[in-house]
């Protein structure tokens, strides 16, 4: 009579109805998975009186772990160079990650988050998408990984991750006060979907610095791209010409503007004020140079990972989400001349 196989990670994982990088994150005393979780595999382990393949496991630890990383949209060089940030960050501590691009797609969300599970990642870095997101967040919840939502933040009433995020308030607050102390009073906030949360934190800073001075309020919602940028520029050059500047949602929706007060001879920067929010390479290249809010998102990328990897290593509690640090650099877009 053969001898009887002896049970193995996957058995343990199938018997505690968890994931195999749940078992896997147990086994190395990782204070992440839940207790009901943990005591589910414990109970396991004893049933199958699994042990531990060490030689099979000092094999993988010559390998890397997965890390999925979901990015809502990997077109707008924003989140592109977040990515990579946060994925160099892994590979110096020896993990690989798994990067899909959801296009604002929450039915690809759900579907690119359950291929993750089934391939074992062992924890989630996300910018989720919008829309009806609760199959999606209950997915990642069920298998008791890490999971940290970073940029954007998607709750449900049942369901709530940790978030980090930079300080957009403080970002927009601090392009008005710019303005402000030019004698620029009439500024709008131009971009951002109407509703969405990062939408309204990034107006936060604008509607309260101006409701302080009992200044008017001019919201122009919209997609946050170049296009959008265009199509507002025209909008205020010929149906809004008392406005004096506009704070963008993103620096996409700036730099369309710039293009297309220039093709139309405003001189930006004399006429016409624009601040940015971002501090994309292109903020920097644009004609004028584009005064934006930096985020830093090469840091914010790094710091990411590091909370994310402090998570899979010591559990979401005592893991304190702060916003990160955000700047105003000042550039032609939103000077007056110096009066000679």
């Amino acid at each position: 009579m053969p001898p009887a196989k002896r049970p193995t990670i996957n058995d343990v994982a199938e018997r505690a109805g968890v994931s195999k990088s749940t078992v896997s994150l147990v086994l190395k005393g990782s204070k992440s998975i839940k207790s009901e979780k943990r005591l589910a595999v414990l109970g396991a382990i004893r049933e199958l009186n699994y042990v531990k393949n060490r030689a099979a496991a000092t094999l993988r630890g010559l390998s890397t772990g997965l890390i999925g990383l979901i990015i809502n949209d990997l077109r707008n060089p924003f989140f592109t160079e977040f990515s990579v940030s946060a994925q160099m960050e892994f590979s110096r501590q020896n993990y690989a990650t798994v990067i899909a691009n959801c296009n604002e797609d929450a039915k690809i969300q759900e579907q690119t988050i359950k291929s993750m599970l089934e391939h074992d990642v062992a924890a989630f870095l996300i910018s989720p998408c919008y829309g009806e997101v609760n199959n999606a967040i209950e997915a990642i919840l069920r298998s008791g990984l890490p999971v940290l939502q970073v940029l954007r933040r998607v709750n449900t009433p049942k369901f709530s991750l940790p978030f980090f995020t930079p300080d957009y308030t403080e970002g927009s607050r601090l392009a008005v006060k710019h303005l402000l102390d030019q004698d620029i009073t009439k500024i709008a906030f131009v971009g951002g979907v109407e509703g969405t949360e990062i939408s309204q934190d990034r107006m936060k800073g604008y509607l309260a610095e101006m409701a302080l001075r009992n200044l008017p309020i001019k919201v122009f919602h919209g997609k946050s791209t170049r296009c959008f940028g265009i199509d507002m520029a025209d909008l205020i050059i010929d149906k809004h010409s008392d406005i004096e500047a506009t704070i963008c949602f993103n620096d996409l929706v700036a730099i369309g503007m710039l293009t297309r007060f220039a093709a139309r001879n405003i001189n930006v920067g004399k006429d016409f004020f624009v601040v940015g929010f971002d501090d994309i390479e292109e903020a920097q290249l644009s004609f004028p140079p584009l005064t934006t809010v930096r985020c830093n998102i090469s840091r914010f990328g790094r710091q990411s990972a590091i909370k994310l990897l402090n998570m899979m290593d010591q559990g979401n509690e005592g893991q304190p989400i702060e916003a990160s640090a955000v700047e105003l650099l000042v550039r032609g877009s939103s000077c007056r001349p110096a009066k000679g």
